[in-house]
This record gives structure tokens, C-alpha cells and sequence, in this order.
């Protein structure tokens, strides 16, 4: 070593590192393990690159394989970050750590002043060294270049200045880099080894470079070096694949689907990903986010990029991009077109999937419908582009199905001869719904109806348009179209009379407050009478929704249809016709407070419906 390289050098930082380090000495960021993750980050980029430049010069790295070794020692307060990488020169030591020569800095600075963005800016614009400064008072680094003869040590408390020292070759590795942080009194817990084992497992289990744990001449390994999801499927075991959703999922139970891929193209990204069977408890929270982790050639970025769609919230795993920067803002990543063609191709993956999973093995994609259906139907009303793939996976309950799940498909395959629409009706619960007076016309003819009691069924029905040609039709909004559909059994009832139209115009006269129209109805078999809505504007179920939403007991007036084959119908008609228009006055508003009662309403005017029903009592036992 010469004369003039033997003497301590004092250099101070660039006003923007010293900015930089400020923030990091003095930073509030909740989560400080990530400054675990940059270090070994750069060590396993530092083994890559000699990894690359080795095979054109071997003679660089013949010392064996790549390596990351913690250490730890909680009576000195130290850790220690070390690889056998490309290491740095006296050169490279005082620009890479004493610089930041990449441009955008500033915004990068001022990003990082603000602690939502901060702590995902970290690592960007080759400044994640400094988050050591987050949990060390003072840093210590020693490199030896791959094939050089010298060794520096670069040594800063992070106040303004940094000192470079030559370093004997004894004390200085083989090549590569030693990374010695003195941990400041709030940050112990980083020398404890079980918490640097947790942080490698959560944040750089995945690294192309196997991490290993050492205490003196004993080391063990952490991780080896390979990522599962990069491995080709035929040598991942079921075992392996289980525990790694265990572990990505932070759940128990046995996966019921397993996407593991490569895609080739424009982009080129790994996929491990796991729909499980059972529901978790947080499903409908709306703070929940989804758990797919991305990460960028084997680094973990984040488990909060927005990659699949809410509605396969469910879904985890992990996402690995050849393409993407290293940690980008969570800005960044939102308007990423790399990331956004990403989402694409794999949210179509798993629709596919799903749709495959359901076609070879029905009851296992039944006990996933259960736990998620309602949540992948969301995507049926967010997500309208993909309403033809998510029509090939939503399965329904009806009136025919019992307790086994239908598709469209399975429906419109069972239409009666000349049904032209897919029927449908709204409630908030099947009990409820196959009560409704409405499925009777339907029943007796057997006509299957699907039974939709999800939230999202109001909103995404409405503004489909239908399925293979066939619309979806409400059986609580207008006309029923049933007339052309062959009942199953002969009606022998008489046909309504001149009477019946006597007793619908008084019924107008009378109700014309309460009520838009009067008619006769095709949908109901033994119920006198139901409310539907008009042909125009909301179904009656979703009525209500909207209604209750903006505290309104009705937002119209509903249509009420009357059975004409009833007695009670009948028996009115005949007061009609005789012309007693006093007592069809009477029992006009009974009939539509019966009909709210069936509809699973209270009556507008409970008290003078309740009145009403007694003076009919008192009159009938006189």
C-alpha cells in the first residue's frame, strides 16, 4: 500500500446527504426493519454483480459460492451485515456512500420528509444504506473489490462527515463488503437473533443469494437462496407449496387452488398464488386491503400495491416483476403501466382458473363460492369489462336448486319453452325471498329464478345487460311476461270477468294516494295481491336499499296487482258489481297493507290498519 493511501481521510457529505441522514437520525417511521431489508438488499445486488462479471472473468469469484451472513453480538450492541460480493474500492466507498448521483433527488428528499411516503421512498435513488441510521448511532463499512489488493473501511455517525481508513488485508474479507452498525439504545433488539430471523423470513426470504445466521466459526442458514415461486412446478412438492401459503397467508388451512406460473412477452413476471377454502373473519372490513406481495427479482417491495381487484381480495401470494424499478412510491405504483398490465394478465389468470377449478371439481369450487361468492360479485358491477369471464365462475341459489349452487349457464340450458328472459329476485335473505308471493306465477310453471340476497346483487343486476342474449328481468318490477309460458298443471280457475274490471277501477278511485296503478296479475297463484314496482326505474328491493340509504320510507308508488282466481278477490268483485262501492272502499286500504305484510313490510298506517282489521272482526262475529 503506498505512503499517500495510509493516512485517515475526513470528507463531508453532500448537502443532500447530510439532509438525507438528518431525516434518518431523527426519523419517526414506525417500521424500522426495513433498514434490514436495503442491507441486504445491496449485498445480494453486490453478489449478482460479481455473479454477472464472473463469467467472463472467473478468476473474480473463485472462492466458492455467494453468501449474506448476519451476526450479532448484544454485549458489544452490534450487527453485522457481511457478502462476498463485487465489494468497492477507496473510490466507489466515498461517491456511492458520501453522494447520491441520480437525479430526481430533491423530490426523492422531500417525499421522504413526509412520513406516509417516506418509508416507501426508502431504498429508491440508491440511498437505502442510510436507513442503517434509522438504529445505528454509528456505521462502519469495510470492502475489499473483488481482485484488488487493497481494503478501505468507511466509518460516519451520521453528523455531517464520514472518514475513510485503509484496512490490513488480515482484517478485511476476501472480497466484498462488512456492513457494522453500532445500534443506538432504543434499537437492541436488532443484535437479538431471533428478531433478525423474523425480519429475513418477512422481508428477504427470497433473495437470488442464500442468508445465513453466524456466531463465531458456526453459521446457519436462514434462507438458501432460492425463491419458490421461481422454481419450475414440477420440482415444488405439495408439502412446499402448503407451507409457503401457510407463510404467505398467514393462514391454516390447505389452499384450494395453487396458481403458479411465468409469464413471457412484454413483460416477464413469476406468480405464486393461492385462493384458500375457509373465509377469514376481516372479509368484509372495509379497511381490508388485499395480501398479494410484490416483489422485483427477488427483493420484496410491498404487500400494499393494488395488483389484483378488490373483489379477489382473497387471493394471496406473491408477484415477482423482472421489470419493475426497485421500491417505487406507492404513487408510482399506482399509475405504473408495467404494473397495471401486470394486474391485467394475472386477475384474467385467475378468473380463468377459477372458471377451470369449477368445471374439474365441483364441490371443491363449491366450498369456495360459499366463502367468496360475494365478494367475486362484486366484480360484476366494479369491473363491467369482465363480466362475460366472471359470468363463466358466479354461481346462484334458486328456486330449483336446493342446496346446490347453479351457473347462468345451467339456467338459460333449462329455460321453458318460450321464456325469453332470466328471472330474478332481490331480498336479504333466501328464507325470506322464496316467501315472496312474487315466485308464485313462476312456480307454477316452473320457472327457475334466481335468488339474489347479496348487497352487491341490487346494483350489478340493473346495470347488466344479460347473458347470452337472454335479459335479466325482476320478478317484482312490471308486467310479468308469463302468459306465453304453459303452466305446469291446467288451470281450471274461471277467467277473470267484466266484474273484476269493475273491481280494479273502484280500487284506483280509492287508492289512487297510496298506489301508481291497479291491474290484474299473471304472477300470483294463491296470494290475493303483491306490490311491485313500475315497468320504469327500480326494482322494489332495490327501492328500499336506496330508500333506507336517504332516510325515506319510499322513494315511489308502488303498482298493485291482484289475483283474480282468489275468493277474496272474487268475493270483492262481486261487491263491485253489485254496486257496493262502500265496502271495496273499505277493504282497499286492508288489501294493500296485506300486500306490504306479505312484501315483508309493516303497514304504512299500522294503527288504522290494525283498527280497520277489527271493525272487520266485530262485523263478521256479529
Amino acid at each position: 500500500m503506498s505512503e499517500t493511501m495510509t493516512q485517515t481521510e475526513r470528507h463531508s457529505f453532500e448537502a443532500e446527504v447530510s439532509r438525507l441522514l438528518h431525516l434518518m437520525v431523527h426519523s419517526v417511521y414506525s417500521n424500522k426493519d426495513i433498514f434490514l431489508r436495503e442491507l441486504i438488499s445491496n449485498a445480494a445486488d453486490a453478489c449478482e454483480k460479481l455473479r454477472y462479471l464472473a463469467i467472463a472473468e472467473p478468476q473474480l469469484a473463485d472462492e466458492g459460492g455467494f453468501a449474506i451472513t448476519l451476526s450479532a453480538d448484544k454485549d458489544k450492541k452490534t450487527l453485522t451485515v457481511a457478502d462476498n460480493g463485487i465489494g468497492m474500492s477507496h473510490d466507489e466507498l466515498k461517491d456511492n456512500l458520501g453522494t447520491i448521483a441520480r437525479s430526481g433527488t430533491r423530490a426523492f428528499l422531500d417525499g421522504l420528509a413526509d412520513k406516509a411516503e417516506g418509508q416507501a421512498l426508502i431504498g429508491q435513488f440508491g440511498v437505502g444504506f442510510y436507513s442503517a441510521f434509522m438504529v445505528a448511532g454509528r456505521v462502519r463499512v469495510v470492502s475489499r473489490k473483488a481482485g484488488s489488493d487493497e481494503a478501505w473501511a468507511w466509518e460516519s455517525d451520521g453528523a455531517g462527515t464520514f472518514e475513510l481508513t485503509p484496512v490490513d488485508l488480515a482484517d478485511a474479507p476476501a472480497r466484498g463488503t462488512v456492513v457494522e452498525l453500532f445500534l443506538n439504545e432504543e434499537s437492541l433488539s436488532y443484535a437479538e437473533e431471533h428478531t433478525l430471523e423474523r425480519i429475513v423470513h418477512e422481508y428477504s426470504a427470497h433473495v437470488p443469494v442464500p442468508i445465513r445466521f453466524g456466531k463465531g466459526e458456526e453459521t446457519r442458514e436462514l434462507t438458501d437462496g432460492s425463491a419458490l415461486w421461481v422454481k419450475p412446478k414440477s420440482a415444488v412438492t405439495a408439502d412446499e407449496y402448503k407451507e409457503f401459503y401457510h407463510h404467505v397467508a398467514t393462514a391454516w388451512d390447505e389452499p384450494a387452488l395453487t396458481l403458479h406460473y411465468r409469464a413471457e412477452g412484454r413483460q416477464e413476471y413469476n406468480v405464486l398464488l393461492f385462493v384458500p377454502r375457509d373465509k377469514p373473519f376481516d372479509l368484509f372490513d372495509p379497511s381490508r386491503k388485499g395480501r398479494v406481495k410484490l416483489y422485483v427479482r427477488r427483493v420484496f417491495i410491498t404487500d400494499e400495491a393494488e395488483i389484483l381487484p378488490a373483489w379477489l381480495r382473497f387471493v394471496r401470494g406473491v408477484i415477482d416483476s423482472e421489470d419493475l424499478p426497485l421500491n417505487m412510491s406507492r404513487e408510482m405504483l399506482q399509475k405504473n403501466p408495467v404494473l397495471e398490465t401486470i394486474a391485467k394478465g394475472v386477475t384474467g389468470r385467475v378468473l380463468s382458473e377459477l372458471s377451470k377449478l369449477a368445471e374439474t371439481d365441483a364441490d371443491l369450487f363449491q366450498k369456495v363460492w360459499a366463502s367468496f361468492g360475494a365478494v367475486i360479485k362484486e366484480g360484476l358491477y366494479e369491473a363491467p369489462e369482465r363480466r362475460d369471464e366472471l359470468f363463466k365462475v358466479v354461481r346462484f341459489k334458486t328456486t330449483t336448486s336446493g342446496d346446490s349452487w347453479r351457473s347462468l349457464a345451467d339456467v338459460v340450458k333449462d329455460f321453458k319453452e318460450n321464456q325469453t328472459a332470466i328471472y330474478y329476485a332481490l331480498g336479504e335473505d333466501e328464507k325470506q325471498v322464496l316467501a315472496s308471493p312474487h315466485l308464485e306465477g313462476y312456480a307454477a310453471r316452473g320457472l327457475e329464478v334466481l335468488l339474489l340476497t347479496d348487497p352487491v346483487d341490487a346494483f350489478w343486476v340493473r346495470t347488466a345487460l344479460g347473458f347470452e342474449g337472454k335479459p335479466f328481468k325482476s320478478v317484482t318490477q312490471g308486467e310479468a311476461d308469463l302468459d306465453n309460458v304453459k303452466p305446469l298443471e291446467e288451470d281450471k280457475a274461471d277467467k277473470p270477468g267484466a266484474e273484476v274490471a269493475g273491481l280494479v277501477a273502484t280500487l284506483k278511485e280509492a287508492l289512487k294516494d297510496d298506489v301508481a296503478d291497479v291491474r290484474t296479475s299473471a304472477r300470483l297463484a294463491t296470494s290475493p295481491v303483491c306490490l311491485v314496482a313500475s315497468d320504469f326505474g327500480l326494482d322494489r328491493m332495490t327501492e328500499k336499499l336506496v330508500a333506507r340509504q336517504e332516510g325515506k320510507s319510499a322513494l315511489g308508488k308502488p303498482v298493485l296487482e291482484l289475483n283474480a282466481g282468489h275468493s277474496l278477490i272474487k268475493a270483492l268483485a262481486a261487491k263491485a258489481a253489485a254496486g257496493d262501492t262502500a265496502a271495496v272502499k273499505a277493504a282497499a286500504p286492508l288489501l294493500v297493507g296485506q300486500a306490504r305484510i306479505l312484501d315483508g313490510e309493516a303497514p304504512s298506517d299500522p294503527a288504522a290498519f290494525a283498527a280497520s282489521v277489527a271493525s272487520l272482526l266485530e262485523k263478521s262475529l256479529a
